[in-house]
């Protein structure tokens, strides 16, 4: 198992930013890879033991499946990580710089999908989320 990483520059106050990745009403409206999925429900429970879930499915209905799991940390405006279901670990760490706020994912690989499919995969989901963010400025 390898770590991946992923990052995107976001035009938009830290508070804002934080707010729009940690809520759950606004988890799904970004949280997709491509256009033909939605993310139908997530719940969020964003402190040090809380556990989170999203239901992602295809629009089609073809596919749909469930990601979860449990917080391990949590520094607000700072720092977030979580252990998923399958034991993977998930770290995701914001900076701030004059209204542009980077922030900085890296993930242990899976075995189903190629390390690029992967990055691909999770980098999507990042520009969708800043996209996301910079239109509701």
């Amino acid at each position: 198992m390898s770590t991946i990483t992923v990052s995107a520059d976001i035009n938009a106050p830290l508070e804002f930013v934080w707010k729009l990745f940690t809520l759950p009403e606004h988890i799904m409206r970004w949280n997709t890879a491509s256009d033909d999925w939605e993310t139908t429900s997530a719940t969020n429970d964003l402190r040090n033991g809380g556990r989170f879930s999203f239901h992602m499915t295809a629009k089609d209905k073809s596919s749909s499946f469930d990601l979860g799991g449990q917080y391990d940390e949590v520094r607000p405006l700072r720092h977030i990580s979580y252990s998923l279901e399958d034991n993977r670990r998930v770290s995701t760490t914001f900076f701030e710089n004059k209204n542009v706020v980077t922030i900085v994912q890296s993930f242990d690989s899976e075995t189903t999908h190629t390390e690029e499919q992967q990055h691909k995969g999770w980098q999507a989901i990042l520009n969708s989320f800043k996209k996301y963010v910079e239109s509701q400025l």
